[in-house]
């Protein structure tokens, strides 16, 4: 059995298959195997289904991650994860049906790419790797617009509130002038200049 670390590559196991011959001697390994597995307690306890509430509560959950602004990568990380563990227990399963349920499962602020692709490309001969790169690139497209849209706000309301407290300090600042009492334009110390 070859370890990775303390993970067991499952790929890597070789699970023989009881031909009739040597009853106890298969029962001993696959007893070993399905406990180092952590296993054992499926075997001996039986699956149990989870609670149907559970399960909906469980789909709401995830649901709500990519809900409320999973970054795209993340998502697409998960999913590439759970295709190569599908692909690892001999699951068939091609690009086209990876890419339709991605297509479907994205938040609307991709639905204009959603849009555009399911247009313009074969999704019969769209690859998962050409996905990933749109829509990382759409989403960081979106990320430099809301950016620039937030150092926009921050700068006019910057800007609006310099002007502001610049006027309200000449305001004071041109009121003393203006008042007459003290220096001016042509006095000092209270005497006026003569002119000839």
């Amino acid at each position: 059995m070859a370890t990775n670390g303390n993970v067991v590559n499952v790929s890597q196991l070789l699970i023989s298959v009881f031909n009739g011959e040597s009853y106890e001697f298969w029962s001993i390994k696959m007893k070993t195997l399905f406990k180092s597995q952590d296993l054992w307690d499926l075997v001996e306890n039986g699956y149990t289904e989870p609670d149907e509430e559970a399960r909906l509560r469980e789909n709401k959950k995830n649901y709500s991650k990519m809900k409320g602004g999973e970054p795209v990568h993340d998502f697409l990380s998960r999913v590439a994860e759970i295709v190569n563990k599908m692909r690892s227990y001999g699951e068939n399963i091609n690009d086209q049906t990876i890419v339709a349920k991605i297509l479907r499962r994205l938040t609307p602020k991709f639905d204009h790419v959603v849009a555009v692709i399911e247009e313009s490309k074969d999704l019969k001969t769209f690859k998962f790797d050409e996905l990933m790169g749109s829509l990382q690139s759409h989403e960081a497209r979106l990320n430099r617009t809301e950016e620039q849209t937030e150092d926009k706000a921050f700068h006019v309301n910057g800007e609006a509130f310099s002007q502001k407290n610049e006027q309200k300090w000449r305001g004071q600042v041109g009121s003393r002038g203006r008042e007459g009492r003290g220096r001016g334009r042509g006095q000092s110390d209270g005497h006026q200049s003569q002119t000839q």
